[in-house]
């Protein structure tokens, strides 16, 4: 980072500290809350580079024994928007807005988040590596027995009822060879993305964001495609050939809003060249920190 960057940063830092907005934080697959190898880390961080922010780490059990890691997996994504829309609602520090920072699946249920849920002020959502389009291909995890098991149920049954049910994943797998039987029974995706029909309410409060930001990982071997994160996906048909956002249907009907939030320069589309979820420190000093210390407060919604 240059020196004039550095300086600019610190003037920011300096005059938000006591009115720097509070960020509300969503993990990913197979992650949870508070680790402090992952998300617990990133909160200190967070405190340490902007003194005095109130950041809060969404932890979504349900009925799980077993913690928010469970229901990552197991808790339908409907249910865990649910869920998170309370705990916001209910904390009251968070009642005069915040940022959102979503990793990973968890950057989609903050999206889907914002779109359902009318009592929340969200000003800007970043989302780190989310897969906007769903995906078609899962990645290699630790838990080799488990992760055959759901690759077997996404390959060859994503669109059961059962499955819909069982596996969060199924929920936003996004099949290009069956374009109409991802439609018609995806439970999720379909809905929070206006694939069958356009929910002005959806397009209302995604545009009613300050910015909604999406950070794609270049060399992402986790999300699959990952133009995904970008809103781009496979040509229907076929699993070769890649659209990019502005080549998709979604964003040519305007479907979610997206045309005209990138005209507006509401949507911000970043890179950075790490597999998934890896960037620098400085790269987020420079990109992810500047929107975070913003004051502005738009918000349409009452």
């Amino acid at each position: 980072m240059s020196l004039v960057k550095i300086l600019n940063f610190i003037a920011i830092l300096g005059f938000v500290k006591a009115q720097v907005l509070p960020v509300v934080l969503w993990h990913g697959m197979g992650d949870t809350c508070c680790s402090p190898n992952s998300l617990g880390r990133f909160k200190t961080m967070l405190e340490e580079e902007m003194p005095g922010v109130y950041v809060l780490s969404l932890k979504i059990t349900g009925d799980s024994k077993n913690g928010d890691i469970d229901s990552s997996f197991f808790i339908h994504p409907t249910e865990q928007v649910r869920e998170a829309c309370n705990i916001i609602a209910n904390d009251t520090q968070l009642q005069t807005g915040f940022n959102g920072i979503g990793f990973s699946q968890g950057g989609l249920f903050f999206r889907a988040l914002q779109q359902q849920c009318s009592t929340l002020k969200m000003i800007n959502l970043i989302t780190l590596g989310s897969p906007h389009q769903g995906v078609f291909g899962l990645p290699n995890c630790e838990d080799k027995n488990r992760c055959s098991f759901f690759r077997s149920l996404l390959n060859h049954g994503a669109y059961y009822g059962w499955v819909q049910k069982l596996l969060v994943q199924a929920t936003y797998w996004h099949d290009p060879l069956h374009e109409d039987k991802y439609r018609k029974y995806s439970t999720f995706l379909a809905d929070v993305n206006n694939e069958n029909e356009i929910n002005e309410v959806y397009v209302k409060r995604l545009k009613s964001l300050n910015k909604l930001v999406l950070v794609k990982f270049g060399n992402d071997s986790i999300v699959k495609p990952r133009e995904s994160q970008w809103f781009g996906y496979y040509r229907p048909g076929q699993d070769k050939e890649l659209l990019t956002m502005e080549e998709m249907p979604l964003y040519q009907e305007d479907r979610l809003g997206l045309k005209a939030m990138k005209e507006s320069g509401q949507l911000v589309m970043l890179e950075t060249p790490g597999n998934h979820l890896e960037y620098s420190r400085i790269w987020f000093y420079e990109n992810i920190l500047p929107i975070l210390a913003e004051n502005s407060t738009k918000n349409d919604l009452k």
